[in-house]
């Protein structure tokens, strides 16, 4: 394969986890480039125009944000369309959908103060407790999603794993004989709660358990670790692939934009609109020190304003 993917993340994003292992189902060989939990990121910012959150996966002169883009890229890498969060309906689409809505939420809000003071202690330390927790208060600030919390997302949590065992009962992935994005989508949220517990999934739920295991055995492919100037080598010595055929001419084709979530971490990218798609949006930006960069947005989740 020609292409290598970067993938931009810290180790303990439950999303990076997502499609980290995606790359382990398929073998790939890939590129590893961390940075911080939050903001600022000078690995990665001057790629991306600053898009909030992580990860983001590079491609070239091609960055892709959000994992509904990324997830999209590695089943057109390893042509797998089971894969594409695009080509999911049904019983899939309402797991991805509940897993990444107020189950992802509270994966984190339903595990005690105590044991999550802990757990942040652990794995960043005083000080980075609490840049970690500032942060993610501001991330929530100016956008539409409502987390739950105590009893409300416990609840939540319990129904969640009472209908995954009883999903998995005689099967060993959700949808299917092999992976698809269903069950990545539908780990993240547990693999965050199971590090945010510091305990793993209560043995009751027997099938659970299994496909627990098995998603975690696929592991994360061939990971590479790179620097800094070799992401942006990569970036200043390629040009953004072609641009999509099919496109919504309804659109501000060929004008400035900012693109930006609506649920949470609504920082807007801004740029020139060149192309949009069912279910994209690519914007061009200009940069000193890398010259055309395409940077990828879902539209599902994302808002566009002209300006």
């Amino acid at each position: 394969m020609s292409e290598t993917l970067v993938l931009h993340h810290y180790d303990a994003s439950p999303y990076a986890e997502k499609i980290r292992l995606m790359l382990g189902w398929k073998g790939l060989h890939w590129q590893s480039l961390v940075s911080p939990p939050q903001p600022p990121r000078p690995k990665v910012d001057p790629l991306s125009g600053g898009y909030r959150r992580i990860p983001i996966a590079q491609i070239g002169a091609d960055i892709f944000c959000d994992t509904f883009v990324i997830a999209q890229e590695v089943a057109r890498m390893t042509d797998d369309p089971a894969l594409d969060p695009e080509q999911v309906g049904g019983d899939g689409a309402e797991i991805i959908a509940r897993a990444e809505g107020d189950v992802f939420f509270s994966a984190i809000a339903s595990v005690s103060p105590l044991i999550l003071l802990g757990t942040l202690l652990r794995t960043v330390g005083p000080l980075g407790m609490l840049r970690f927790a500032r942060d993610r208060v501001g991330m929530m600030r100016d956008g539409t999603a409502k987390p739950p919390q105590g009893e409300a997302a416990r609840s939540i949590m319990q129904n969640y794993l009472e209908d995954l065992e009883q999903r998995l009962a005689g099967r060993e992935f959700l949808v299917g004989s092999e992976p698809s994005i269903a069950d990545f989508s539908a780990f993240h949220p547990l693999w965050l709660h199971v590090a945010s517990r510091r305990a793993p999934i209560d043995a009751r739920y027997e099938n659970l358990v299994r496909w627990y295991q098995r998603m975690e055995a696929l592991g994360h492919g061939q990971r590479q670790e790179i620097a800094r100037e070799r992401a942006f080598e990569i970036a200043s010595s390629a040009a953004p692939r072609a641009l999509p055929a099919a496109g919504d001419n309804e659109q501000p084709i060929g004008r400035s934009v900012s693109v930006a979530p609506t649920d949470y971490g609504t920082v807007p990218v801004t740029g020139t609109l060149v192309a949009a798609t069912p279910s994209r949006y690519i914007v061009a930006r200009e940069t000193d020190d890398f010259g055309t960069v395409h940077v990828h947005f879902p539209r599902r989740g994302f808002s566009l304003v002209e300006g």
